[in-house]
């Protein structure tokens, strides 16, 4: 790594993209109004299947009216970050608001991304132009982020209803372990009357 941070080599890349988003007439949001960043996208970073590797917020979404773009962490491959920033660049150009269809599905044929518009990847030609600004901007300085080494949650909080007569009806949560602890005589907290795991 030579001391280039990960937002700096995406910027850098940004700024090689603008040419090709400008022939098919799909300019890029200008530098002010636009930021970049390697992160975890809001939803389904961590899945193995449908796993979210991009995301383009739009300016609407910002208090000050930038349009946000989050390459995910757990990718580490020049080429296949900058395939997914290309994808996000689209979003940004063309606005959120067509999805993945119409002036979307034009650009990215244009600029040469094949399969389902959902989940695109460069074609041959496109893949040419992504070497030739990864050989520029030399290697992307991260390391992946691996999901499987992550602990995962092994407590879960059980629902708990009260019973009482009166018609309580308190709903609250609590540990296996607290329950086991009581032998299963809960206290309402509302009421203080009996509950029942519901």
């Amino acid at each position: 790594m030579t001391g280039k941070n990960r937002e700096t080599y995406l910027n850098q890349a940004i700024t090689q993209f603008r040419p090709l988003f400008k022939r098919v007439n799909a300019p890029i949001p200008a530098p002010e109004k636009l930021r970049v960043t390697c992160g975890f996208p809001s939803k389904s970073a961590g899945r193995s299947s449908k796993q979210r590797i991009g995301e383009c917020w739009s300016s609407n979404a910002s208090a000050d009216g930038t349009t946000e773009l989050i390459v995910s962490m757990v990718l580490d491959d020049d080429i296949r970050v900058l395939d997914v920033l290309c994808h996000e660049l689209i979003h940004a150009a063309v606005g959120n608001e067509c999805g993945h269809r119409g002036e979307f599905k034009r650009v990215a044929v244009a600029l040469g991304m094949e399969g389902i518009m959902t989940a695109t990847i460069a074609g041959a030609e496109l893949r040419t132009k992504l070497e030739a600004i990864s050989k520029n901007l030399g290697a992307y300085p991260h390391a992946a982020i691996d999901f499987s080494n992550r602990k995962k949650q092994t407590t879960r909080m059980i629902k708990v209803t009260c019973k009482e007569t009166d018609g309580c009806g308190m709903i609250f949560r609590t540990s296996a372990t607290w329950i086991a602890f009581t032998g299963g005589e809960l206290s309402c907290p509302s009421c203080g009357e009996g509950t029942v795991i519901g």
